[in-house]
């Protein structure tokens, strides 16, 4: 039979509203107000206009006295900007359960044990809930929670976080308020960054949320709202992060401010980089590389150093007719060193000696080549310079000789990096010339969970390694972007991506975000074995589950400690030394 070819439409722009559309006298509204007002229309292109990108990438939200906008340590990927009211921003003291939060609860060996010989008959089992009846309300003399969920908000089909002690919050932490007109979340939205502070409505607001796709719109064609969010990202995040980098971290104060001066902010890639990924994953080897962005071209001559401010790049360099992998760089790490400091010693201009492309997205700092020559170098001791330099990979290298990337197969180095598991830090390696399928690991992973096993044992495979479909706790955790609640959340002590049962609301957007399919949902059930139904739907109740790599027990994840074979490891894929050890073990 001859091919068929089917035309189709083209997905567009705003297929996908962040909310329900504005209407014309919303937009008209905004437009009459700072900071739009004083933005002019005819910057736009006719195929992104003004008024578009505000009836399409913003919507409106109204809030009411305790109602959390934002908390910290969550992943965001809008800002707001107060149309009316006040919101109290949270500077320190606020404790876990007032964020909805759930403490991680230790076990003891007699409770671990417990939890093993009185396996329950059913599968998850909640609690709280009658069947086909939606949650019940604490009784009067319950202790009264500091956070819990209530209905919704304009443009809103979800429940949010509230705290329900407003005056006991207000005395017990440091606080500050935000009035109309002022901006907050967008350097969280924009650097895909943790909120630094929770924020909270002191009373009724009106709240305009704009997704991050509208506000870099925004910023390319408003010199106003660009330079406002550079400035505040100056004022209060750069020369931290500056100072963070070995090369800059003994620079006097007024040094680091003339470099943080001359820094240029760049991002490269798609933040929602999770939606493209599956089509990336299932290209040949090797052609991955053609789709990444690229930050810096091998040959072309350097024009300073480039810091990674957040995700990951892939440092290549040419070989035969295509690329080959010289080593990934994360948050903290530099590219082109070894090139400034040639260019500085020898007064001309030196080429890349390999390129650098962006893995899904990344944030980078460029400072400029005569920066580091007249405030840098100059003030660094030939000890530091050189102890530095060694770090950062010792030579102008071509293949990653002296890093940890050296000490790993080739193949494996670009089958970690095209399938970008670089990004997990707890991930499931399963050495499958050792593996005996006997399935211990999967029986104690469900003792330890109520029946049911949370992880499924297959994934991408390299050889004899197999990467197992488990929550791997990503240095770049997308799956917590979008989640309406924050029900899901990271450790801030043990980095351990948990999701609080408590405010998880079943929505799905997690499981829908990962990249690597190692969220499910799950019907749930009362100790009856009466599966839950919504009682406004009359659809089965779900709930988001994973790894959670047995946080609760002694003795770290019960998977690893069950293997009989040491087949099984959880590893930080991006530690290449530990990855390279095991495997040669």
């Amino acid at each position: 039979m001859a091919d068929m070819e089917v035309a189709a439409r083209r997905p567009q722009r705003w297929d996908t509203p962040f909310g329900e559309p504005l209407r014309d006298r919303e937009v008209d509204r905004l437009l009459a107000t700072e900071p739009f007002r004083d933005i002019d229309p005819t910057r736009f292109p006719t195929t992104l206009p003004l008024r578009e990108i505000l009836r399409n990438d913003a919507r409106l939200q109204r809030y009411t006295a305790g109602d959390i906008v934002v908390r910290e340590g969550d992943y965001g990927h809008s800002a707001f900007l107060i149309l009316s009211g006040r919101v109290r921003v949270v500077l320190s003291g606020l404790s876990a359960e007032a964020l909805g939060r759930e403490e991680p609860r230790q076990l003891g060996w007699l409770a671990s044990l417990l939890s093993v010989v009185r396996q329950p008959r059913l599968p998850e089992v909640r609690e709280g809930y009658a069947s086909g009846v939606e949650r019940p309300s604490p009784s009067p003399s319950a202790p009264r929670p500091l956070c819990d969920l209530r209905g919704r908000g304009m443009n809103e089909d979800r429940p949010r976080v509230f705290l329900q002690d407003v005056p006991r919050v207000l005395d017990e932490t440091d606080t500050a308020v935000l009035e109309t007109g002022e901006i907050f979340g967008e350097l969280a939205a924009l650097t895909r960054s943790p909120r630094s502070a929770t924020v909270f409505a002191e009373g009724d607001a009106v709240l305009l949320e704009i997704r991050w796709q509208g506000l870099r719109d925004l910023m390319r064609r408003t010199d106003a709202l660009r330079l406002h969010i550079e400035r505040l990202y100056r004022e209060n995040s750069l020369r931290v992060h500056l100072r963070e980098t070995p090369l800059l971290a003994d620079l006097p104060p007024d040094q680091i401010a003339a470099v943080a001066d001359a820094t240029v902010f760049e991002s490269h890639g798609e933040f929602d980089w999770h939606q493209a990924y599956q089509a990336a994953v299932r290209r040949r080897p090797g052609d991955a590389i053609v789709d990444e962005p690229l930050i810096a071209e091998e040959g072309v001559p350097a024009d300073g150093l480039i810091l990674i401010r957040s995700g990951f790049a892939r440092q290549s360099r040419r070989h035969g007719h295509g690329h080959r992998t010289a080593a990934y760089l994360g948050r903290g790490q530099v590219f082109g060193l070894a090139e400034a400091i040639q260019t500085a010693a020898s007064g001309r201009s030196t080429a890349w000696i390999n390129s650098l492309r962006a893995l899904g997205y990344v944030d980078v700092l460029r400072i400029p080549q005569q920066a580091l020559e007249e405030l840098v170098f100059p003030n660094l001791s030939p000890d530091t310079l050189a102890r530095v330099f060694r770090e950062q990979g010792g030579s102008l290298q071509t293949s990653g000789e002296g890093s940890d990337a050296a000490s790993v197969d080739q193949g494996l180095l670009e089958f970690l990096v095209d399938k970008r598991l670089i990004n997990g830090q707890q991930a499931m390696v399963i050495d499958l010339d050792r593996c005996t399928r006997c399935d211990d690991c999967v029986r104690a992973c469900a003792a330890t969970h109520d029946n049911n096993p949370r992880f499924t044992r297959q994934g991408p495979r390299h050889g004899p390694l197999m990467v197992v479909q488990a929550c791997m706790h990503c240095v770049d955790p997308v799956c917590m972007i979008g989640c309406p609640t924050g029900a899901i959340g990271r450790d801030e002590a043990t980095g351990v991506v948990h999701i609080n049962d408590r405010t998880c609301i079943g929505c799905s957007v997690c499981a829908q975000s990962c990249p690597y399919d190692n969220i499910q949902m799950v019907e749930i059930r009362d100790r009856r074995g009466a599966a839950l139904i919504d009682a406004a739907t009359q659809q089965p109740l779900a709930k988001a589950t994973k790894c959670d790599l047995c946080i609760g027990l002694p003795g770290g994840p019960a998977c690893q400690r069950a293997c009989p074979h040491d087949a099984l490891v959880r590893l930080d894929l991006g530690n290449l030394g530990d990855l390279s050890q095991w495997v040669s073990r």
